[in-house]
């Protein structure tokens, strides 16, 4: 079976980044980015999506961590790409709802070769701890454009910003899961009327 790994460096005048990711892993992740919030939110992913996860980052936090939280999205979405391949034999689509206490968020994911993004969620308050909650658009946006996935992100309820960002996060990561999931009854055949899904090239 064809191992679905991935390492990216990705190197600017703001940012470096490194990624390394196996989507058959069992949820181990190594964060380093230097935004504290970030690496829990990462840790969500890696843990509820069973994916093993490193990232470490550089980034010009002396001015804001918009940079450094837009550039993970990016490298991370560059990652997904490459381990996912070709996209025969899984299951494509996936979704979650997850609840934390008050919070219940909906995540849906479709790897479809076609970035969206659309992502409705009103954050309680503009600033969790240090972490600016407008950066998650950022992340996210980042991330789709370079996986090439469409995703739909709902916060359906929560007063405690902590706790919408943590159910959207966890949701991400095992909608991911069951997207990527492999499907024996699709051998290699790809989940696609039109025969493929890696027909478009990354945006921004």
């Amino acid at each position: 079976m064809t191992q679905r790994t991935a390492s990216v460096t990705r190197n600017t005048l703001e940012t470096r980044i490194q990624v390394s990711l196996n989507l058959d892993g069992t949820g181990k992740g190594v964060f380093n980015t230097g935004v504290p919030f970030l690496d829990h939110m990462l840790d969500q992913i890696s843990r509820h999506g069973l994916i093993d996860l490193d990232v470490r980052a550089e980034g010009d936090l002396h001015i804001d961590a918009h940079h450094t939280v837009e550039d993970v999205g990016i490298t991370v979405g560059q990652a997904l790409a490459q381990a996912i391949g070709d996209k025969k034999g899984i299951y494509r689509y996936g979704h979650s709802y997850v609840p934390l206490d008050e919070a219940l968020s909906r995540v849906v994911v479709d790897l479809s070769g076609r970035p969206g993004l659309h992502m409705n969620v009103e954050f309680t308050r503009a600033r969790i701890g240090d972490f600016d909650v407008d950066l998650f658009q950022e992340f996210f946006q980042g991330l789709v454009n370079h996986a090439m996935i469409t995703l739909h992100i709902d916060n359906l309820r929560g007063f405690n910003a902590h706790h919408q960002a943590e159910t959207v996060f966890k949701a991400f990561g095992r909608a991911l899961r069951m997207a990527v999931a492999r499907d024996e009854r699709m051998a290699d055949m790809t989940p696609s009327t039109k025969g493929t899904l890696t027909e478009n090239t990354p945006q921004g």
